[in-house]
């Protein structure tokens, strides 16, 4: 059986990569900080097992006892702000878990993928990762940073049988969208209604993207049949940003 291991997987996307992965009958790890937004997981989608474990921690990589075939490196955060009152904190942190995170959980799990001689490696990144992102500064250099890890890792493990690939949603229903539509109300004035629709009309899609749409993607690129596939990005925003 197929062990997946989601970071970031108490909610949003990566709840929805887990309920994909556990579906198709693969053994599924979630991971987070949130223990009870983990155990939630755990509770609604059967076959699912919490971890409470923070990407950014050295150690805890170091330490994990678990044979990873897939990781889906999804756990991320958004700070925004314009640049000139973007905080250094708020770009360490930024960089940090939308990039570090991912650099410790792939040093981590890609020596056994090595010895197997099968693994995939599969990130969430954004759109942001092709484009710069006004008041984004801090968010958008982290995720064309992210871009370029999942690319030199692709590189590095080109005809092992281990694959790298990026998956990057344009808005998606989550938390942290709402977080934006929340800003824009208080920023503007708008009401909630209107501030959704900045946000679904800067996609060409009309909407937001679904998290099960962009689960599905991740799904893709996990599988067996996308094993020719190496250090790409698979963009989901209805055709606003073309490669």
């Amino acid at each position: 059986m197929t062990t997946v291991l989601i970071t970031g997987g108490n909610k949003g996307i990566g709840r929805a990569c887990a309920q994909r992965f556990a579906a198709d009958g693969h053994r599924v790890v979630v991971t987070g900080r949130d223990e009870r937004a983990l155990d939630s997981v755990a509770k609604e989608v059967p076959g699912v097992e919490p971890l409470a474990f923070d990407v950014t921690d050295e150690a805890a990589w170091s330490a994990l006892d678990l044979r990873v075939d897939v990781l889906v490196a999804n756990a991320g955060v958004a700070a925004t702000a314009p640049l000139h009152t973007t905080t250094l904190e708020q770009w360490r942190s930024t960089y940090e878990i939308n990039v570090t995170g991912v650099f410790l959980g792939a040093r981590a799990v890609v020596p056994g993928m090595r010895e197997r001689g099968w693994g995939r490696l599969v990130a969430v990144a954004s759109v942001a990762s092709h484009r710069g992102v006004r008041y984004g500064s801090a968010y958008s250099a982290s995720k064309h940073g992210l871009l370029g890890l999942m690319r030199s890792i692709a590189v590095e493990v080109a005809g092992t049988g281990i694959t790298s690939n990026s998956v990057c949603p344009g808005f998606v229903e989550t938390d942290m969208a709402q977080r934006s539509v929340d800003r824009i109300v208080e920023t503007t004035g708008r009401d909630e209604q209107d501030a959704r629709a900045v946000l679904e009309n800067m996609q060409p899609l009309g909407r937001m993207v679904q998290p099960a749409e962009v689960a599905d993607a991740v799904a893709f690129f996990a599988s067996a049949e996308a094993a020719a596939i190496n250090g790409q990005s698979m963009i989901l925003d209805g055709g606003g940003v073309q490669q």
